[in-house]
């Protein structure tokens, strides 16, 4: 699970709803300085038990190079509404969500940034069509399937909830070792509110397709040779869900730029946000040097 950086909202992030042929989502938008977008924008997908807040350490220096950055929560996470029915958070309903978010943040091409779980949903987006990012980033994602420890934790998780629920779960299970770890008091009570208000069904639906997600990397890498679309696979050097060696034969195959970011794990965009931003906007701008 990530952590927000910090709550406050700095300058430049205001909290909005993006409306979409799909329905509303909950987001945090950063716009540059002046206000006015030069570049084009960019979208923030989270992953599994995270939320639009994961990325707010980087947002104002996203949007100072010149663009609108929004992150957004999906469907039944957070502050954006969701079905009770497990089988409506399927990868390919997921993907559907953010091909209509790219539609409405349009009209210029948006650049899709996926963490995690958010990384496979964007790639069934992009499979999908038929909008056309401006770019891909599977930031700490993987080709398929978590494995391991990590999906240990995931089936535990899906498992859990029907029997506990996620109030008994967060009481029992998650609070203590917050505080334990000296978690902050502002910062533990947004972390209760969000696991609170996940939806349940969609935690228990996505964990199950983060524990079957098929490859599809050389579905993905055939349709980047088609399509000129520019892809780059960001992680952490230590990333303990999907393997950094395992992240890397993935970029090798998609023929995709690759970015480590020192002195993180599976959240670069809280730990280590600078970097990670900074590496984000120079791909960003390589990218639209060859948009057509």
């Amino acid at each position: 699970m990530s952590t927000p950086r910090f709550l406050t909202l700095p300058p430049g992030v205001s909290r909005t709803t993006v409306e979409t042929s799909r329905g509303p989502f909950a987001a945090l938008e950063a716009l540059p300085g002046s206000r006015v977008p030069e570049r084009c924008p960019a979208l923030l997908v989270p992953g599994l038990t995270g939320s639009k807040e994961d990325f707010l350490a980087m947002l104002p220096t996203l949007a100072a190079s010149g663009r609108r950055v929004v992150a957004i929560d999906m469907r039944g996470q957070h502050q954006t509404p969701g079905p009770d029915d497990p089988d409506a958070y399927g990868r390919a309903a997921l993907g559907g969500d953010l091909v209509a978010l790219l539609e409405a943040l349009g009209p210029d091409p948006v650049h899709l940034v996926g963490h995690s779980f958010g990384g496979l949903v964007a790639r069934e987006a992009v499979l999908a069509g038929p909008a056309r990012p401006a770019s891909l980033t599977l930031m700490s994602s993987g080709p398929a399937a978590v494995t391991g420890n990590s999906a240990d934790k995931a089936r535990a998780l899906k498992d859990a909830i029907p029997e506990l629920g996620m109030a008994a779960i967060w009481s029992i299970g998650l609070e203590p070792d917050y505080v334990a770890g000296g978690v902050q008091a502002e910062i533990l009570a947004f972390l209760k509110e969000r696991t609170l208000g996940n939806s349940e069904a969609g935690l228990v639906g996505m964990s199950r397709e983060i524990l079957t997600a098929p490859d599809r990397v050389d579905e993905l890498a055939k349709h980047c040779g088609d399509t000129g679309l520019r892809t780059l696979v960001l992680y952490g050097e230590d990333d303990d869900v999907w393997d950094p060696r395992v992240q890397a034969e993935m970029a090798e195959r998609l023929n995709a730029a690759r970015v480590v970011i020192p002195s993180a794990a599976h959240s670069p965009a809280w730990e280590a946000p600078e970097t990670t931003a900074a590496a984000l906007s120079d791909f960003w701008n390589q990218a639209e040097h060859t948009l057509k």
